[in-house]
């Protein structure tokens, strides 16, 4: 399975994640500096708040990267995809499908 570092400060819905792909079999890193991603396979982004920042902060990172947005700011979307995000969906999504996410964007690099 995949080493996933997640770059979410919402400690609530960061946990509820990571034990969902835990139980998926990954192995899982709940961070708040996205430099612990650097021996990753993917990265998970939250840009629910200060966006434009935590698009700058990992965009050079040579790895994969998921992001999820708040659904009210489709711009937050364009401006990830723009950024080369592979993959970028509303937190509803991630939140009900996380680990398949996870998977489609692991499978993608193979």
């Amino acid at each position: 399975m995949a080493r996933v570092v997640a770059f979410v400060p919402d400690l609530l819905f960061g946990s509820n994640l990571l034990g969902a792909l835990q139980a998926a079999g990954h192995e899982t890193v709940l961070t708040s500096s996205p430099d612990d991603a650097r021996d990753a396979d993917l990265l998970i982004v939250d840009l629910t708040a200060d966006a434009p920042a935590r698009i700058e902060q990992v965009r050079d990172l040579e790895i994969r990267k998921l992001a999820f947005y708040s659904h009210v700011e489709a711009d937050v979307r364009e401006q990830a995809q723009a950024a080369g995000f592979d993959l970028v969906v509303p937190r509803s999504r991630m939140a009900r499908e996380g680990a398949a996410l996870v998977q489609r964007a692991v499978s993608k690099s193979s």
